[in-house]
Order: structure tokens, then sequence, then C-alpha cells
């Protein structure tokens, strides 16, 4: 075969391999803002003398460099496994005239490859012959287009009867083809010129190509020349390019990054022009205890200049926080695995758990705006159910496999006469055509019933219909077949004459075998043909769903988030789906962009829908768009499509390409709002669309693992898209932007005090701290605590996100990382280190005596004050973030602290011999030893974290958010574990006069209930009839009040006085509003 060489490359886009790991890894964590400056520090510590060492730059960096580079590392071995998978699977191929076993990557263009049944196809394969006798194959193409439909494919004639490998050895042809493109509905010109045979051409089609991806379906084998092969297959030219994706909260990061570098350089330039003022004067310049050497007089005042700017810059640097990085990334790794572990996305069916590709997205889950589908496979489970027939105006419907006029029972057909299948005419008639006109094979369980060519139907009996599985190139007709299914199948016939007949035939093959303008002329034949029939009747098969479908899709609506599906299915059955999924309202005005032939047309009809949108802006409005006229708004008129897409509540858009696909996720991604965007689908054919999007989701399909291998996320069935984004996406949002904005405010709570030491040492770069702490301050000291709080905090609990999709919209649009929260943290780390910094220095005042000998209290004590202060302030303020305390939380929170005061009695009571100076030796046992020390510490740490706490108070009880009324709500009614909306009843002990006064005064108010319940949770006792009162939370501030009667119950009596009490503490907060506010 003369064909060009092309190698097979693999499905997946591989970072990294052995020989660049090293270099490439450096690269990319250095394009990295906050490694790149700590790098740039780290060389200037080197070069020059600054105040601290070059190991409290250098070690936290080599440490952060080293733990992104394996945990990368890692994730990129995983994808290196699954590309193995696909490249190493074992192939048979035809070489030196006998089968060789190689690993599919090794196939090259020319090679016959021989595929069993079962089997997915390594490469675009030209059909040479099957163990069929007219040498035909059925195959599946789930992988490509999700459509689980047997299509049949055909061998040329003379390559039919090659069924030996001797036979296939001795062929001698060429095939010659067309360059390779991406389309997998276009039409493919190729030709078979055979020598040993007869010398001839053969002209090959769409029907004679077996693609990569597909699967060989009731056929034992078959043999194929490699055409197409590696990233010039079909399946290969449709994926996009891989790129690297960033969420968000990465991109906010950078940017907080370059705001706080502004506030390095200019701390670092304000220090350096107040220490050369400062020095103008002589006393100050060259003080009598600091004479300066001849060669500082002689050195240049340029480089002086820049030397002192680069040491205070080193001095300061710390307020960029370079663990924050690394800190980050153990949180998406570790948290990624909370995706896997939850049962609630576990489907039993397929034994299949939710998969993380990557880890770096976890965030951008609770951020997502659009979300962009795939409908069969994806929104469908490609399972038709029948449901009725029309004949000869006569409705039918299916009754335990039976047809059955309507209007009768199954009953009724045994013992009624005028049955369906007794009648003749047109009914007779339809059931030939449906039983004649189809393509439908079975396939058995057991190997041994279709071999040797025997009956296929000789074993029936035998066999239950478990054993059995039918295939189709059409859905409509394996529905029929099976009685399951959905969709509108018209039934028509045509009477040839024997002359009419042979002109049909004579006409078909001429187009079949044309070598030009095939397609034009099988058009005008099937033309020829399908005219003047006589109508016989319609099937309604149903497409169906899959499980939980709509009620996602209304959840998703309710998020904020809106849904496009985007299929390459017919107009007609795209929209019937979207009408059933609950994608398009049967109240939704539809808009429709269809067939639109030139831009003109195109334009009128877009500018006609907004008129439309515009006039009727009340309704609700939905778009449908086919592929053709797709590309022609997208061509001049995209800035007007936009303006309708915008406008609408749903868009489907049909007869779509996989990279018209990616097309439309990437307007959206670039239009001026730069929205979040989520893809999902189980085809190869959504694999462009899943990697153009912010966020790729696959679906575990029946058949095919494309779009799972290069998807971000994969999941068993869409239902649980809605806890994908709703729950994790809203936990992984609050966990990593809280820790974000923490890591700056702790940061500036640590340097800015540095920065006032200055203006009390002249500037003289004196160090604050000792350079231990500077090291451990970010790596020990308070990272565990912001990283399990990272790790598991909820604000409300899972169930009441999926209850109330509208939780998600408190923190769409990057709420919790906008510009007004990290000011917010970034003035409260500026007071609260001012007031560490001011606080130590008043109450630790010149009067002040450390010991009862008289000794004042030094440079380092006074250090070390700040130090503790600023560790204890941090750690709290983080324990008053947290929502959802464990014993984690509980155990790294305290145990920071202890472990800081630990160490530190430790470090600064040991001489310790590697250390050239110590100048921490015992200070921290002098300050803990002095009783104003500990006071300082408590009222400086009262002062910063109070205001906080009232603040707090304030805003939930005035201007609280929708999550904060959630956690309200959550907390009386208990978290409800199985996700439905239930009071919870208090066990108070009241007297019956006491609850009847309350009654009668209760029902005064219209939206109180008063109901009877004969059970309750199962700590309460069943017998006796309990009366409810229910005090809805809009009539008493949010506060939900059940008082319960029932009958005394010792078991429970302590939980009485204990919720008993905590009514008491409700009520007085009640009453202090109706005084305050005047609330009724």
């Amino acid at each position: 075969f003369f064909l060009s060489l092309l190698l097979f490359v693999g499905h997946a886009k591989l970072e990294y391999t052995i020989w660049n790991f090293v270099p490439k890894n450096l690269f990319e964590q250095f394009r990295r803002i906050a490694n790149f400056y700590f790098l740039i520090i780290f060389l200037v510590q080197l070069m020059i003398d600054t105040p601290t060492s070059p190991v409290t730059s250098g070690l936290p960096l080599i440490f952060v460099i080293t733990v992104t580079a394996i945990k990368q590392g890692y994730e990129d071995w995983l994808r290196h496994n699954a590309d193995n998978e696909v490249n190493g699977a074992p192939v048979f191929v035809v070489r030196s005239g006998s089968l060789v076993q190689t690993r599919s990557k090794n196939i090259r263009v020319g090679d016959i490859v021989r595929v069993a049944k079962d089997e997915t196809f390594p490469a675009d394969l030209v059909l040479l012959s099957s163990d069929r006798a007219d040498g035909t194959c059925h195959i599946t193409t789930a992988s490509l287009d999700g459509e689980t439909n047997l299509k049949t494919h055909f061998s040329v004639a003379e390559t039919s009867v090659c069924q030996s490998v001797s036979q296939l050895e001795s062929l001698q042809a060429v095939v010659e083809c067309q360059q390779p493109e991406a389309d997998l509905y276009s039409t493919i010109h190729l030709s078979l010129c055979l020598f040993c045979v007869c010398s001839c051409v053969r002209p090959l089609g769409p029907e004679n190509l077996l693609l990569r991806g597909a699967r060989l379906k009731n056929t034992k084998e078959i043999f194929g020349v490699a055409v197409y092969t590696g990233m010039e297959s079909k399946m290969a030219l449709n994926y996009k390019c891989k790129s690297q994706k960033r969420s968000a909260v990465e991109k906010s990061m950078n940017t907080f990054l370059i705001i706080y570098l502004g506030i390095l350089l200019f701390e670092a330039i304000l220090s350096t022009i107040l220490k050369y003022a400062w020095q103008a004067e002589d006393k100050w310049d060259e003080p009598f205890y600091n004479q300066k050497t001849e060669q500082e007089r002689n050195s240049s005042p340029i480089l002086k200049f820049i030397s002192d700017f680069l040491a205070f810059l080193v001095l300061y640097n710390f307020i960029i926080p370079i663990s924050l990085y690394v800190t980050v990334e153990m949180q998406k790794f570790l948290g990624s695995f909370f995706i896997g572990w939850d049962l609630d996305l576990y489907h039993e069916e397929s034994d299949e758990k939710a998969q993380v590709n990557t880890s770096d997205l976890n965030e951008e889950l609770g951020q997502v705006e659009y979300v962009f589908t795939d409908k069969t496979g994806t929104l469908t489970e490609n399972e038709m159910q029948f449901r009725e027939c029309s004949i000869n105006g006569t409705k039918y419907r299916e009754v335990n496999g039976k047809l059955v006029p309507e209007g009768m029972s199954d009953d009724s057909t045994d013992s009624s006469s005028p049955h369906l299948v007794s009648g003749i005419g047109e009914e007779l008639l339809f059931l030939k055509a449906v039983s004649l006109c189809h393509t439908v094979q079975i396939s058995y369980d057991q190997p041994d019933c279709l071999v040797g060519g025997g009956d296929p139907f000789s074993h029936v009996n035998g066999f239950s219909s478990n054993h059995m599985e039918y295939y189709a190139s059409s859905p409509d007709e394996k529905a029929l077949v099976e009685a399951k299914g959905l969709r509108t199948l018209v039934v028509a016939c045509r009477h040839f004459s024997p002359e009419e007949y042979i002109e049909v035939d004579r006409r078909l093959n001429s187009a079949r075998t044309a070598l030009q303008q095939r397609e034009e002329r099988l058009q005008e034949a099937f033309s020829y043909i399908e005219k003047d029939l006589q109508l016989l009747g319609a099937t309604g098969v149903e497409d169906k769903l899959q499980d939980k479908v709509q009620e996602t899709i209304e959840a998703l609506r309710l998020a904020g988030i809106k849904v496009w599906v985007l299929t390459g299915d017919k107009h007609e059955t795209a929209v019937s789906v979207s009408l059933s999924c609950g994608h398009f309202h049967r109240t939704m005005n539809i808009l429709e962009l269809l067939q639109q032939r030139s831009d003109n047309e195109c334009a009128e009809q877009l500018e006609h829908d907004v008129r439309t949108i515009k006039e009727d802006h009340v309704i609700q409005h939905g778009l449908v768009v086919d592929g053709a006229s797709l590309s022609l708004a997208l061509r001049e008129h995209e800035k007007l499509f936009m303006e309708v897409c915008k406008n609408c509540s749903a868009v489907l858009c049909c007869r779509m390409a996989p990279l018209q696909k990616a097309k439309v996720v990437r307007l959206l991604k670039t239009s001026p709002e730069k929205p979040i965007t989520l893809a999902i689908g189980d085809g190869a054919n959504d694999v462009s669309m899943i990697q153009e999007a912010h966020v790729g989701i696959g679906i575990m399909g029946k058949e095919g693992r494309q779009a799972v291998r290069n998807s971000d996320y994969a999941i068993a069935r869409f239902k649980f898209l809605a806890k994908l984004l709703l729950v994790h996406g809203h936990f992984y949002y609050i966990r990593i932007a809280t820790l974000v904005q923490y890591f700056f405010y702790k940061n500036v709570c640590f340097i800015t005090p540095q920065f006032l030491y200055q203006f009390f040492c002249l500037f003289s770069q004196q160090t604050l701290y000792d350079s231990v702490y500077l090291t451990l301050y970010n790596i020990c000291f308070t990272s565990l605590p912001i990283l399990v709080y990272s790790l598991f905090e909820q604000l409300v609990h899972p169930h009441v996100l999926q209850n109330k999709p509208g939780l998600y919209r408190d923190i769409s649009k990057n709420a919790l990382l906008s510009f007004r929260p990290f000011l917010y943290w970034t003035l409260l780390g500026f007071s609260h280190a001012f007031v560490f910094f001011f606080g130590s220095y008043i109450l630790m005042g010149e009067d002040t005596t450390l010991m009862g000998n008289g000794q004042m209290f030094g440079n380092w004590t006074f250090g070390t004050l700040i130090f503790t202060v600023m560790v204890i302030t941090v750690t709290l303020k983080l324990a008053l973030e947290t929502h959802f305390w464990t014993w984690m939380n509980h155990f790294v929170t305290w145990g920071s602290i202890a472990f800081y005061f630990i160490f530190s009695l430790f470090y600064g009571g040991i001489i310790w011999p590697f250390l050239h100076t110590q100048d921490m030796y015992f200070v921290f046992v002098q300050l803990l030893s002095s009783g104003s020390a500990w006071f300082a510490i408590i009222i400086i740490v009262i002062t910063c974290l109070f205001p906080d706490v009232v603040k707090k108070v304030f805003y939930r009880h005035l201007q609280p958010t929708s999550t904060e009324k959630s956690q309200v709500t959550d907390e009386l009614m208990g978290g409800s574990e199985s996700g439905e909306s239930v009071v919870t009843c208090y066990p108070l002990i009241l007297t019956k006069s006491a609850v009847l006064s309350c009654s009668h005064t209760m029902h005064d108010s219209p939206t109180c209930t008063h109901r009877q319940t004969h059970s309750m949770h199962g700590h309460l006792s069943m017998h006796p009839q309990y009366y409810c009162i229910d005090f809805p939370a809009e009539d008493c501030l949010r506060f939900r009040i059940s008082l319960l009667i029932r009958q005394r119950n010792k078991s429970c009596l302590r939980h009485s006085y204990v919720y008993l009490f905590r009514l008491f503490v409700q009520f007085c907060l009640v009453c202090m509003s109706d005084s305050m506010f005047g609330s009724v």
C-alpha cells in the first residue's frame, strides 16, 4: 500500500516526560509571581549583606518547589498510565505472511489490522473483509457520537473474499485518499486501485471506513487497512490542543500578589528615602559608636542607595506569602479525594464512582455560569421505549408485547376476533414494511450460537429474553423490536414494476461507484426513488431520559446557571428532548435560527429575534439554532447573535460538528463578561468542547472513555452534576477563597510591625524577629489550622445547599475574592499589626521592668512579645471564621499555639552548638515569667478580636446573607440527613393551660400552623398524639419555635432542659430586638 507514514500518538495531552520533567516543571513554577520573586530575593541575599540569612528565603522556596513538583508529577504519572492503556493495547497485524501481535501505537499506515468482536478500532481503517460471506460488519460509534445503535459497513466485492492471511498478504492495491478532515459527518472520498485481482478502481465511501474509537459488534472478526493513524484520524482531529487551565481564584491570587508587591516596593523605597533623610545630619550619619570604614566612605552613593533598597526589600519580603502556593496545592490535591469518596456520586449499576483527573480546578466548580451539555448519552440513556403506532388512521399501543387498538385492554385482545395480525391490506403491508426494512441484529451472550453461519433463531426457544441483545442502525428500529424506546418514524411504500426496479438498481449502483460528485448523485437517486409514496402509518418511540435530568436542570437554573444543549441530532429530535427534560418549558417562547442560507437572511432573522425579546421581555425565551446557521452567525454577526443568546433562558444548538461545539464555548468564554463555562459530554465528539471550557466533565457512558480521559472530572450520570456544583463547588470555593484572604492577612500582620520598627531604630535595617521565627512562621506556626480549615469547612449542611440552589448565587462571580473582601482583610491585617506593635510598645514602656532585679525589656524580648501576640491572634481569628468544627480543627488550632510555646521554650532554653549566634537564649522564658507580659498578651488579643466579633454579630442580625439565614435554619432543623425539608420540634415540658393560652394567641397569626402528628423523631415516644404549633421564620426573626405537648418521658427530660435553655436565650434576643427596633 502506497501511503505516507504516520505515527500513532496517544489520546491524552501529557505535560512531562522523564527527561524534561525537572527543567519544564521549574519553568512552569517560576512563571508564578511569588516563586520568581522569592528566587530573586534568595539570590539577592546570597550576593549582598542583608539583615536576614539566605536560609529564611531559600528554605521555604525549596519546600514549596519540591511539594508542588511532587504533586504535579504524580498527576501527570496518572495521565501517563491512562494513556498507556490505550497506546499499549494489543493488536494483530498482517506482516511477513502471518498475524503478528503488536501494540496499537506501533500501527503504521498501510498495515492490515485484524479486529475481533467487541474490540475498538485502533486507527481509521478501510474494511477489506469480514467473517461474513457478504463482507459486511456491524459497529457502534458510542465513543464518537454517543450513539449506541448499530451501523452496517461494507467491503468491496473484490476484497471481501480475502479472508485468510495468505490471501491478504498477496493483495496488491493502492488506496488514494484525501487530506484528513475533522468533520465526523462529512463525506469521505477514497478509491481502491486493485492490481492482483482485476485491474480496476473501486470508489470507497463512509460505509467502507471504520473510524478509530468505534467498536466492532455482532461480527467475529474483520480485516482492514490503516489509512489514517494517530493525530490524522478523525477522532484525534476533533481533539482540541489541551491548554493549561487556570482558575479564577489563581488569577485573583496573582492580582493580589501584584498589589502586595506594590506595597512592598512602596515600603522599601520609603524606608530607603527616610533613612537618607535621617542621616542628613552628621550625628546620625556617622555616630560615635558606629564609625564608617574607609571603603564605606568612598563607596558610590548610587550603589549604596541600591544596596540599602535591596536590604529593605529582603527585610520586608515576607509580606509576599510564598507558602500560599504550596498550601493551595496541598488543599486542592487532598480536597479532590472527597469527590471520589462521596457515595452520593457513586453509580451502583455501573459500579462507577466520581473521578478527578486534575485537582487544579476544584474551586472553579463553585463559579460556573454556563453549562454546555451534549444530548445523546448525557441527558438521555440512548434507550428507546415503544409507545404507540398509527396504521391507516387507527392508533395502536403496546401492552405486554402486543399491539392493541386504542381503547382496548390487554385481556380483551385474547377473546375478541378483530386482531391486528389477522388484518389484511394496509395493516399487513405496514407490518411487512417494518419487518423487512430494517437492520436489526440479534446477539447472544453465549458465543457458539452464531458460529458456523447457522440460523440465528435456531436457539431462541432455548434462551430467555435476558440472553439476547438487539442491535440496529436506527434507534427506532431497535425500539420496535424490544418494545422499548421514543421519537417518530413514518412508514411508507412505493410499488415498482420489474422494469422500474431494474432502473432504480442501475441508478443506485451508478451513484455509489461514482468517483466524483458521489454525494450529489446519490441524493438524486434517492429523490427519484422516494416520490409518489403511499403513507402506511407512523411509529412513536420515546427517547428515555436519564434519571432526575429535569430536576438537575431546574436546580442549575435556580442557581443562576444557564444551560445550553449542543447536539448533533436533527432539529425535531433535539427540541423534543429539550422539552421533555425541562430545558425548554411549554410556556417558553421558542425563537429559531434554522436553515439560513445567506448572511443577509441570517442578520434579518437575528434582528427580528432581538425585537421579539425586547417586546416580550416579561416572558422567557429559548433559542434553537442549527450548525449551518451558526456558522453564518459567527462569521459576520457575532455581537448580534450573542445579544440574542444572553437574553434567552435556554439555548439549543442542533446538527453541530464537534469543533463547532468548541467554537460556541469559546464564544462565551471570550465575551466581555468572561463567564465561567462548564462542558459535559460522553463521546469523543465532545472532547473539543470539554477541553475548551473552563471546566470539562466526562460522562462514563456505556462504551468509550475518550471524554473521560480528556476531562477534568468524570461522573457516571448527569444528575450527579447538581451535587458536584452546588455542594462540592460551594465548599471548595469558600474554603480556598478564605485560605487566600487569610494568608495575605496574616502576612500583613507579620511584616507591618517590622516596617514600624524601622522608625524606632533609625532605619538601620535591624530585624524585629529572630531568623528562625521568620522561617517557621508560615511553615509551622500558622500553616496547619488554615490547611485543615480549607479541607473541612462547611458554612451550611450539604443537604441545605442541594435543597436551596439559590445559595450558589452568593458565591458567584468570584464574590469572596472581589476587591471589597480583599480590602477588608488587608485593612484588618494592618489594623491588627498596628495594635500588636503600639500595644506592646505602650504596655511595655520604658518604666516597665521584666524581673525583680530591675532588668529591662530588650530588643529581642520586645520582638518576641509581638510575635507571640501575633501567633495567638491570627490563629484565634481563623477560629472565629470556622463554622464547622471537627476534632482535627481543635487539634491543629490549639495544638499550633501550644507548639509555638513549646518550641520557643526549647529553642531559647538550650544553647545549640551549630548556631553561630543565639540571640534568643532565655528570652522566651524571661518573657513568660513576667506578669505584665501575660497581661499585655491578653489585652492585645482581646483588643484585636473584639471589634471583629461585634461586627459579625451586628451584620448577621441586621444584614444577614442568604447563607447566614440558612445557617440559622439548619441549626434549628438539626441538619436534615434525608435532604427533605423537615421540622424538628424541641421536646419542651409545658403545662396544658400555658399551651392553651399560647395556642389562642397564635391563631391570630395567619402564617402559623397548628397540626396534629402521630410520629416524631426516634428519641421521642410514639404512643400519644403530639400537638405541634410552628412559628415560621418570618414571624419571629427567623427563629422557628415548635411547642410540643407530650407525656413526660424521663429518658429525654435532660434534653428538654437543654433545649429549654436554648429557647430562653433565643427568646431574650427576640425581646431585645423588639425593644430596640420595634418589631411586631
